[in-house]
């Protein structure tokens, strides 16, 4: 493949995740830009190892876990649109609305892993159905910027649980207001309406103790963070005080996470 078909082939998925670069200076225009993050993430040692990455989208984590030397990568994530985790007053036309926007889902991993000549192997599995029988176990669990868009985030952890035989990097977005007003109290914002599919953004602290409360020690940590948006990212307005406390704790502006490194407790 020539590099202008790969752009050609790049401009012909109408929505991008995840920025991506590809041979030949390709680079997608994902909504975000792990790019600048992915250093910074408390990454357990993978090579050599069994990997796993949870709601791959287009398969950033999960390309980086293979560059990192993993032995073997899967990458599970949801078949369609309609099988998003929606809020009832979206349930009826979101899916069609999200695919008129985005295209046809997963097409960009595989034009990614095409391009980029990966072994990694996908699975169409919701995080929900995670379980030894399905999948096997693994040595390291990857989950980014996934718990926000779940109903119960804690009964997914449990079944990513059910298949970490060794740790988990989870790396999610936060509430920064929450974390600035209530440092060591776990609370979350909850917001389960619209196309957005946004349920629950806890504190830091909220954030641990969703980890804990499905059966994780908690390792290493680090952030808060903000993450750069990507270059096809719609125009976000911010309300001032968020802006402030933003540059206050992080010296930035974006979309504020953090991270982990856990282990199951038992």
């Amino acid at each position: 493949m020539t590099t202008s078909d790969l752009r050609d082939l790049v401009a012909s998925n109408p929505n991008w995740y995840h920025t991506i670069e590809l041979p030949g200076g390709v680079v997608t225009p994902g909504w975000f830009d792990l790019r600048p993050l992915v250093d910074k993430l408390p990454w357990p040692d993978v090579a050599g190892k069994r990997c796993l990455d949870v709601g791959t989208y287009d398969g950033y984590l999960a390309f980086e876990l293979e560059r990192r030397g993993a032995r073997e990568v899967v990458a599970v994530d949801i078949a369609g649109h309609e099988d998003w985790d929606w809020p009832a007053n979206a349930r009826a036309q979101g899916p069609e609305r999200l695919a008129e926007m985005a295209g046809e889902k997963g097409r960009g991993f595989e034009i990614a892993r095409d391009a980029l000549g990966s072994k990694v192997q996908k699975q169409l599995l919701n995080i929900y159905d995670l379980d030894p029988s399905l999948v096997g176990t693994f040595d390291v669990v990857v989950v980014g910027a996934l718990l926000l868009h779940l109903r119960d985030p804690i009964r997914a952890l449990e079944a990513v649980r059910s298949v970490c035989g060794g740790e988990l990097l989870s790396w999610e977005q936060i509430d920064l207001p929450l974390t600035a007003v209530h440092r060591s109290k776990p609370v979350a914002h909850l917001d389960g309406s619209g196309d957005g599919i946004q349920w629950w953004r806890p504190n830091i602290a909220g954030y641990h103790r969703m980890l804990f409360s499905a059966g994780f020690e908690v390792l290493d940590k680090a952030g808060p963070w903000t993450l750069p948006f990507g270059a096809s990212h719609p125009p976000t307005r911010w309300r001032k005080r968020d802006l402030l406390i933003q540059r206050i704790m992080t010296g930035s502006t974006g979309l504020t996470s953090a991270a982990v490194r856990a282990r199951p407790r038992f």
